[in-house]
């Protein structure tokens, strides 16, 4: 095996911008070498937002935003080799996460023979306008091994951050939020339930913004306890590992239903306590590991939110709280270095998935390749 160039291509559950990284990926680990974002226009992403429920024409919609986004998938690579001055002949390939519109995992009540996991962004668009051989597809072959199809970060983590002398955490707080617990020989993790997923969709109804951005809003407010101990009550919550969730679960309907059932409190006060269910969710995902972590690192757009950071500071005190920006990584990049590196892995005919994470029955080749045009 040798190292050699890749792009990783990311969106996330608030679908807010593509995420576009190149990296150096090899045996002895990775390195970030240039990264590039492309906003995704406000009519795209409500296309996509409304898919995401059951609606008429599903597989119409489906089929034309397939295509959308492959082609904002290939613009957003052809951006960034330019910024970075690489010919797309010296890459190797490019990992596309895709964009997720259905995840019905073992976990949510399906059974394994009807679980799936459903990404959009379609390959073929991207290998043909890019010529770059393209891996996307990562989750479903997890799944049909009997797996959650996620988190498939928790092997990228390992790789890129773990430590001979620390037992460390990685949080990637994005729409959804998991954990990577790297303790010793193991490697554990799961989605710990809603990142930033329930602010986002909360201030955008409320204050018609699609993010509060700092944390600001919520800092303003109170933690309303009635409130924060009804959300805290969700059967996701309580279900053991292997588990990973979506917007199936946290979402703005099951939200409203909890607001119904208790007195009208102020819409501040609402985005207070969705911080605190972020941050007490995540610590207590974080205890629920087999020792005691030392250090924890955080990845994803929460780490730019100082309220949300401050409130899992109070709560983990005295553990070291940090971003992985400290071992290296930016924290806006990692899951799009970590697609990057599980389309390596790929090429070189290599397992991507963690059986003990995601409860597959065993290491998989994770992703299809679609070949460039030549």
């Amino acid at each position: 095996m040798t190292a050699k160039l890749l792009v990783g291509l990311m969106s996330g559950t608030s679908m807010d911008a593509i995420d576009a990284a190149l990296v150096h990926c090899g045996p002895d680990g990775v390195e970030l070498i240039d990264c590039q974002a492309c906003p995704v226009s406000p009519a795209l992403r409500d296309e996509i937002h409304q898919l995401s429920h059951p609606g008429d024409a599903e597989i119409e919609r489906l089929g034309r935003l397939d295509r959308k986004l492959g082609q904002a998938f290939a613009d957003v690579t052809l951006q960034l080799l330019e910024k970075a001055g690489v010919e797309a002949s010296e890459v190797h390939g490019i990992g596309c996460h895709g964009q997720t519109v259905r995840h019905h995992p073992p976990s949510a009540g399906d059974s394994t023979e009807s679980a799936f996991t459903l990404q959009i962004g379609d390959p073929n668009t991207i290998a043909e306008i890019t010529g770059i051989d393209t891996v996307a597809d990562f989750r479903r072959r997890d799944i049909a091994a009997g797996g959650e199809g996620a988190p498939l970060a928790p092997a990228f983590h390992s790789a890129a951050f773990s430590s001979a002398d620390h037992s460390r955490a990685i949080v990637n707080i994005g729409g959804i939020a998991n954990i990577t617990l790297l303790q010793e020989e193991s490697v554990t993790g799961f989605d710990s339930g809603p990142g930033n997923t329930l602010m986002d969709q909360w201030i955008l109804q409320v204050r018609g913004e699609h993010y509060d951005r700092d944390g600001a809003w919520a800092a303003e407010g109170s933690v309303q306890e009635p409130l924060l101990n009804a959300l805290q009550q969700h059967p996701y919550l309580a279900l053991s590992a292997p588990k990973s969730t979506g917007k199936e679960a946290f979402n703005l309907a099951w939200l409203q239903s909890q607001l119904d059932a208790l007195p009208a409190m102020e819409p501040g006060d609402v985005q207070a306590t969705l911080a605190q269910y972020t941050a007490n969710t995540i610590y207590d995902a974080l205890r629920s590991g087999p020792g005691a972590i030392d250090q924890v690192f955080v990845c994803g757009g929460g780490a730019a939110n100082s309220d949300l950071m401050r409130r899992l500071y109070e709560k983990l005190d005295p553990v070291y709280l940090g971003t992985t920006a400290e071992l290296g990584c930016d924290p806006d990049w990692v899951e799009a270095a970590a697609f990057a590196w599980l389309a390596w892995r790929r090429l070189e005919q290599l397992s991507g998935n963690i059986p003990g994470v995601t409860g597959a029955s065993g290491e998989r080749i994770l992703g299809a390749v679609y070949a460039g045009a030549k």
